[in-house]
């Protein structure tokens, strides 16, 4: 469980560093909706190589797709109230967050980060940390808080604010990990094909929902080639 702590804090410190490289450095947004859309890729390959797959070793299509579905929905149903709430626009590089609410917006970031820590703590009880699905956890995490952050700046939060803002994001992520090696391990009663199929759910719903649409807003026709090159690199990586 341990392990699995430290890698879910890992994989989710790129949000801290990609929040110093958009008060210090001011990427461009070009630079960030690329990084962004190769990590969708990445994860996208990971879901399909690391969970789908294992939940249809013992189960049905259907089961799986059905708890798919549900992890999706449960994900959009979080994510639906928050952006009522006022964090519809957590990730707007260009300030939109100005009219937003801070502590709606502090538990939409903690939200996305969920699903993608679960399942890292999944695979780390599998027998080791998956290289794929950490890539494309960092590799997402960097241009999201890049972005969020650059978005947090222009509406007037002091950096350190910001810093705070990911710290806290960094520790639920790491505990988050920790709870998916927990309730996963098969001496805990819990552990079962459709838990891996729904956390499938909710990190596919995350990609759809928060990812992908402000890396085509920069990228436009470009982010379906470079989500396809994030895939074969996963593919890549899941060899390893």
């Amino acid at each position: 469980m341990t392990a699995a702590f430290l890698w879910g804090a890992l994989a989710a410190s790129t949000l801290l560093i990609g929040a110093l490289i958009a008060y210090r450095l001011t990427p461009s947004r070009r630079v960030v909706a690329v990084v962004m859309a190769l990590g969708s890729g990445v994860l996208l390959g990971s879901v399909s190589f690391e969970l789908i797959d294992e939940a249809l070793l013992t189960r049905s299509v259907a089961g799986v797709g059905l708890m798919v579905l549900i992890g999706a929905m449960v994900f959009a149903a979080g994510d639906w109230l928050l952006t009522r709430r006022g964090a519809g626009e957590r990730k707007d590089q260009d300030g939109g967050q100005a009219g937003g609410s801070g502590p709606a917006i502090v538990l939409g970031s903690i939200l996305d980060g969920i699903p993608e820590s679960f399942v890292l703590g999944l695979t780390v009880l599998q027998g080791g940390v998956s290289v794929a699905l950490l890539a494309g956890v960092l590799l997402s995490n960097l241009p999201e808080g890049m972005s969020s952050s650059a978005g947090l700046r222009k509406s007037g939060w002091p950096q350190r604010r910001v810093l705070l803002m990911w710290g806290a994001v960094i520790a639920v992520s790491a505990v988050s990990a920790a709870a998916g090696y927990v309730l996963l391990d098969p001496g805990s009663g819990l552990t079962g094909a459709l838990v891996q199929a729904f956390a499938a759910g909710a990190l596919l719903a995350m990609l759809a929902d928060t990812l992908l649409p402000e890396a085509y807003e920069v990228e436009g026709v470009l982010t379906g080639p470079l989500v396809v090159a994030g895939f074969a690199l996963s593919l890549a990586l899941s060899a390893i």
